[in-house]
């Protein structure tokens, strides 16, 4: 009997692990629901406790230089205090609200190229190695986020790459350390002025803020400089607004102002409320009136950064392909052991 408590401290004849999400697809402020099946192994455990988090790879800047790490941002309870006994199954439901702010992974059944989001389970055993599972979440887009990011396609904006930022944008409510920026390349209409916007949203239960940031054109005598735009949608207007021609205003309003307040107008119109008719004149402000506070890591810790996303196209809402299961896990590494005993 010593042995083999002395064997379990080390996770031989453990529990097995494993989560079931029957529909691993969401969106931002939705239900995430699944179970938790557990496995007796060959001897009784205490199990302290079992959470599921929601965890993403992101590049965190230290002090020297950039580095990945795989980031939990949002965690619930499933159980605590369980006695299993040996062989034991037992089946925990679980619900997981997702943040609104949760970045997404995924629009009309394409995989955004680099990024990378799941759930991952720990059962925390009394005297043992802790056991986990990881398994692949899908995020799309809100309705009003999903016209938006058609508009830009439309428009003639060419994918860039995406990335999470870690910091806070000032003026905007955020639960959220950080913040996912969807960056493109000028469409040619715009490019005589602009050479890359990124598109960030801010989503709430009333609406999303959308900031623009622009990364100008610089001239002879002036080098390029970064400017804001920040604007309001709600949810209700998802399907009631041309959105490449809301989208066309914001961004050639964003570049007025721009260029308003360098020739010494200072024009910058109040922020209308969501919903409101001509929302889109939104305040922009002096360049970096919005701004975008970064931070930087010292140390190792929860710090947000660069990770890529990809383009439109596709099937509907709803894809959950093994070719992006596989990407999702080959990309969080092999550090996670999955069902597997240690």
């Amino acid at each position: 009997m010593v042995f083999k408590k002395m064997l379990g401290a080390f996770g031989v004849g453990g529990p097995s692990v494993d989560t079931v999400l029957p529909n691993p697809s969401t969106r931002p402020g939705l239900i995430l629901g699944g179970q938790v099946n557990l496995t007796g192994g060959s001897h009784d455990v205490e199990i302290d406790h079992i959470t599921v988090g929601l965890v993403t790879r992101v590049e965190i800047d230290g002090a020297e230089e950039e580095y990945d790490a795989l980031v939990e941002f949002h965690r619930v309870q499933v159980a605590g205090g369980l006695h299993l006994r040996e062989g034991q199954q037992l089946s925990l439901p679980f619900q997981v609200a997702m943040p609104w702010e949760t970045p997404v992974t995924d629009l009309y059944g394409q995989h955004l190229h680099g990024m990378t989001m799941g759930l991952r389970t720990e059962v925390s055993i009394r005297g043992a190695i802790d056991k986990g599972d990881l398994d692949p979440v899908y995020v799309h887009p809100l309705p009003v986020q999903e016209r938006i990011l058609e508009a830009f396609g439309r428009l003639g904006f060419g994918f860039k790459a995406a990335d999470l930022e870690r910091g806070h944008i000032s003026g905007l409510h955020q639960s959220l350390p950080f913040y996912q920026e969807v960056e493109y390349y000028a469409a040619p209409q715009y490019a005589h002025g602009v050479n890359e916007v990124e598109l960030t949203f801010v989503a709430s239960e009333h609406g999303v803020d959308v900031v623009l940031e622009f990364d100008k054109r610089g001239g002879l005598f002036a080098g390029g400089h970064d400017s804001y735009g920040r604007y309001r949608a709600a949810h209700a207007d998802a399907d009631r607004v041309d959105w490449a021609a809301q989208v066309d205003t914001w961004v050639r309003q964003a570049l007025d102002g721009y260029q308003s307040l360098h020739a010494g107008h200072g024009y910058a119109p109040p922020a209308q409320g969501y919903g409101a008719p001509g929302y889109g004149h939104a305040a922009y402000g002096h360049p970096g009136g919005h701004h975008k506070e970064h931070h930087q890591e010292h140390h190792g810790g929860p710090g947000m950064g660069a990770v890529a996303a990809g383009v439109v196209g596709g099937a509907a809402l709803g894809f959950a392909g093994g070719m992006v299961a596989d990407e999702v896990f080959d990309s969080f590494g092999d550090d996670e052991g999955g069902d597997e005993e240690a």
